[in-house]
């Protein structure tokens, strides 16, 4: 069964940088579609991106240029990159995955990361 861990969370200051990962084991990620959401202290749970390998990277919400998704199939991870962070930022952060298709939020057959906490203050 597949499981996720993501990793690089960090206190930074606004106008940074931070580049997360979530690393699969138990399968491949070829053929799953990767997603990256977000839940913010007091709020639901939102999508960032989707990436889905070797097909069609879908942005779900409006952060492209100040987020980007990249997978390294060889180390079985995907990477969120996120620049220009802002307080707004500040939230759990958490990736999924699902077998030939972006998940949702409340897709069935989903596997969910723990999270990891990125907090955007000076």
């Amino acid at each position: 069964q597949l499981q996720l861990a993501e990793s690089g969370g960090d206190l930074v200051q606004p106008g940074g940088s931070l580049r997360l990962s979530c690393a699969a084991s138990g399968d491949t990620l070829g053929s799953y579609g990767i997603g990256w959401f977000r839940q913010a202290p007091g709020k639901g749970r939102e999508a960032i991106l989707c990436e889905m390998s070797g097909r069609t990277i879908k942005y779900i919400n409006g952060v492209k240029g100040q987020f980007t998704i990249s997978r390294d199939n060889a180390k079985n991870t995907v990477y969120l990159q996120m620049n220009s962070l802002k307080p707004e930022d500040t939230a759990v952060y958490f990736c999924a995955a699902r077998v030939n298709e972006c998940p949702g939020i409340r897709s069935t057959n989903t596997y969910w990361g723990q999270g990891t906490q990125v907090t955007v203050s000076s």
